[in-house]
């Protein structure tokens, strides 16, 4: 009796071929990709807006009951439900969030599938990717820095900073980090105050990015964000001090949607990941949307179990 392979063994031993042969299942033209290297792609929006046109795919959408720390196999589920499709002549493309670096590093690790369901280059989707994760986190941080320069540099718009409500994000699960003092070491830091970090899934930016519609939309999405209340209890936009349009900027490629595929070589669209239990817990509305026009079949899945991402999935 052979011995079972581990998932990161044929994750390994996968045979996979170039995302520019993956893309054209879907009719996806080579010169509508923004590749990286030869396994991951970019679905630019030209093409996205080209597609708009067509008719529109059946979506199935995964979920379970009592999930457990270690998950309980949706993504499993989706992947190999999609193989399937695919295998008796369906057209069908599997709608995944991206995995994040806390839990991947943490109890639960990668999100990419398992056994034979899986989605690759694993390690590369479990890790950097294509960087969106990384854009989210400047993004984020950047409204924090512009919070903390407007204050210093005389406090036009009279921020209480007993009330600021936006916090820092990293994508670790880094306890030390919740809860901080910042501005520390003398009058040129700034003006010293407690803060937080959160996980950059748990960020505010990660919804927004999956629920917008277009650049337009997530732009307008971000000014709208509060981020402090004033002394009279009065709300302090994101817009106020200017910060939708630079934000915007650094999110701007990250919004196009990410190509990859499965072990069956089929194709796979992973693009954003906000928690179930604090968001929405589904890809980007992007990817489903696109992945409807392109597709027989959309295989798409809700964070953790019916009662929280299943429910807010149809409810949104």
């Amino acid at each position: 009796m052979s011995e079972v392979k581990s998932d990161i063994e044929i994750a390994r031993a996968a045979n996979k071929i170039n995302i520019k042969e993956v893309a054209a299942k879907i009719n996806v033209p080579g010169e509508n990709l923004i590749q990286y290297g030869h396994d991951a792609a970019k679905i630019d929006f030209n093409f996205i807006e080209k597609s708009k046109s067509n008719k529109n795919g059946k979506l199935i959408l995964v979920t379970a009951i009592s999930p457990t720390p270690a998950g309980e196999g949706k993504t499993t589920t989706s992947v190999g439900l999609t193989d399937g499709l695919n295998k008796i002549g369906k057209k069908s493309i599997v709608a995944l969030r991206e995995p994040s670096l806390g839990p991947c590093f943490g109890m639960k690790g990668g999100a990419a599938g398992g056994g034979y369901a899986q989605v690759v280059p694993m390690e590369e989707i479990n890790l950097h990717f294509t960087g969106d994760f990384h854009a989210i986190t400047a993004a984020h941080n950047l409204l924090s820095s512009l919070i903390d320069n407007h204050i210093y540099w005389g406090n036009e718009l009279e921020i209480d900073q007993r009330r600021i409500t936006w916090g820092r994000v990293v994508d670790l699960g880094d306890r030390s980090l919740r809860k901080v003092n910042v501005n520390l070491g003398g009058i040129s830091n700034g003006f010293p105050r407690e803060d937080k970090f959160d996980i950059t899934v748990a960020s505010e930016i990660m919804a927004i990015f999956c629920l917008a519609t277009d650049i337009n939309d997530l732009q307008k999405r971000i000014g709208d964000i509060i981020i402090a209340y004033r002394r009279d209890k009065s709300p302090v936009y994101a817009r106020d001090v200017k910060a939708e349009g630079p934000m915007t900027v650094l999110l701007k490629n990250a919004l196009m949607p990410n190509l990859v595929q499965t072990l069956e070589n089929n194709p796979a669209i992973i693009h954003g990941g906000p928690f179930a239990n604090i968001a929405h817990g589904c890809n980007t509305v992007i990817a489903t949307t696109t992945a409807l026009k392109l597709a027989d079949y959309v295989v798409t899945e809700a964070g953790f179990g019916a009662d929280l991402g299943a429910e807010k999935f149809l409810d949104i």
